[in-house]
C-alpha cells in the first residue's frame, strides 16, 4: 500500500498542481506582499495587492494577509495566475461582503455577480482564512466563486446561505482540503470537477447540499472523501444533492453523515430525465444519515472495485498542460 505522503507527492507530480512542489526553491526567493489594515504591510486592501501583482508571472505571487476583517469584493483576474492568498489565521483573517441576487439586480444571471471572492487566475491557491457572504438568508449570494483551473483551497472557512460556493468550468479541476463549508440551498454548485477531502459540510437549514451541473461525458463531478456532514438543530431534512443539470455527478466516499440527511438521499429537481442521466453514489459511509437501503432507486452504492478509481490522481489529473511548470 502506498503511504499517504507518497500518494500526496504522486498527486503533485501527476497533476498540474505539481507546480507548487516543483517550483518550491524558486518560490522561496519570491518577494512576499503583506496586506495589513494597520498600515504595517505593503497594502491595506487585498484587492490593491492583487492589482499590483504581475500578469502571467513565472513564479508564485504570494500575498500574506494579516488578521482583520476585510470588507472587500475581491477578484483575482484571469491574467493574475499563480496568486497565493495566505491568511494569518483561519478564524481571524476574514474577507466579507454582502451582495445578493436582489441587491445586484442585473437580471436573471445576477447570482454570478454576488461573489465575495472570485478566482479567475489558473494555478492559484487560498489558505488559512475565512470568506463570507454576509447578506444573510436573502436568496442567492456567493461567498467564493472559482472559475479557474488547478485551484487549491485549504484550511479555510466558507460561510454563506444559498449558493455559498460556485465551482465552474467544463475542464477545470479544483481541490478543497481541511475546509469548513456552510450554507442552505444548493450551497455547493456548478460544473467543475472538484475533490473535497477532510472537510466539514454544514447545513444551516433543511434543503440541498449540492447542485452539480457536470458536463456530459466528464468522468467526475463533485467528490467528497472523508468528510463530515453536520447541521444546525433546525435542519432536519437535508438532501445530499439535486441536479442543476441532468448529467450531474456527485459521490460521497468514507463520509460521516448526520441524522439530518434524508433516507432517500437524493432528489431529481422535478426532472425525471435526470434519473437516467445523473450519477449519484456513495461508498462506505457511516452515521445516522447513511441509509443505503432507503436511497432512491436511481442512485448507486459503489463496490470496493468501483470506489478504487476515486483517487486524487484520477480525479484531478489535468489534460491541459501546465504553463507554469513549462517555464523552468
Amino acid at each position: 500500500m502506498i503511504s499517504l505522503k507518497k500518494t500526496a507527492l504522486l498527486f503533485l507530480v501527476v497533476t498540474g498542481f505539481g507546480a507548487i512542489a516543483q517550483n518550491a526553491t524558486k518560490t522561496a526567493t519570491n518577494k512576499v506582499t503583506i496586506v495589513a489594515q494597520d498600515g504595517s504591510g505593503d497594502f491595506t486592501k487585498i484587492q490593491d495587492a492583487i492589482n499590483a501583482a504581475p500578469s502571467f508571472p513565472y513564479e508564485k505571487v504570494t500575498i500574506r494577509i494579516k488578521n482583520g476583517t476585510y470588507a472587500e469584493k475581491v477578484r483575482i483576474p484571469e491574467w493574475n495566475t499563480h496568486v497565493e492568498l495566505i491568511g494569518e489565521s483561519k478564524e481571524n483573517t476574514i474577507i466579507t461582503f454582502d451582495d445578493n441576487f436582489s441587491k445586484i439586480n442585473l437580471g436573471r444571471n445576477s447570482t454570478f455577480h454576488t461573489y465575495t471572492v472570485l478566482v479567475e487566475g489558473d494555478d492559484s491557491s487560498v489558505s488559512n482564512l475565512t470568506i463570507k457572504n454576509s447578506s444573510g438568508d436573502n436568496g442567492q449570494a456567493i461567498a467564493l466563486s472559482l472559475v479557474a483551473n488547478r485551484v487549491q483551497v485549504s484550511n479555510c472557512r466558507l460561510l454563506g446561505n444559498q449558493d455559498t460556493l460556485y465551482l465552474s468550468g467544463r475542464e477545470t479541476k479544483q481541490y478543497f482540503k481541511d475546509c469548513y463549508i456552510e450554507g442552505t440551498t444548493d450551497f455547493i454548485f456548478g460544473s467543475a470537477t472538484a475533490l473535497f477531502e477532510n472537510c466539514v459540510i454544514h447545513s444551516i437549514k433543511s434543503s440541498y447540499i449540492t447542485a452539480a451541473s457536470t458536463p456530459q461525458g466528464n468522468d467526475f463531478g463533485f467528490v467528497f472523501k472523508n468528510c463530515k456532514l453536520t447541521a444546525d438543530p433546525s435542519a432536519t431534512a437535508v438532501y445530499l444533492g439535486r441536479p442543476w443539470r441532468i448529467y450531474a455527478k456527485t459521490v460521497f466516499l468514507n463520509c460521516e453523515m448526520g441524522k439530518q440527511i434524508k433516507p432517500e438521499g437524493w432528489q431529481n429537481w422535478s426532472k425525471p430525465e435526470a434519473e437516467k442521466n445523473t450519477f449519484y453514489a456513495e461508498y462506505n459511509c457511516k452515521g445516522e444519515g447513511y441509509q443505503p437501503t432507503k436511497r432512491v432507486s436511481w442512485s448507486h452504492q459503489l463496490s470496493k472495485k468501483e470506489a478504487e478509481k476515486y483517487t486524487i490522481e484520477n480525479i484531478l489529473k489535468d489534460s491541459v498542460p501546465n504553463w507554469f511548470s513549462r517555464q523552468k
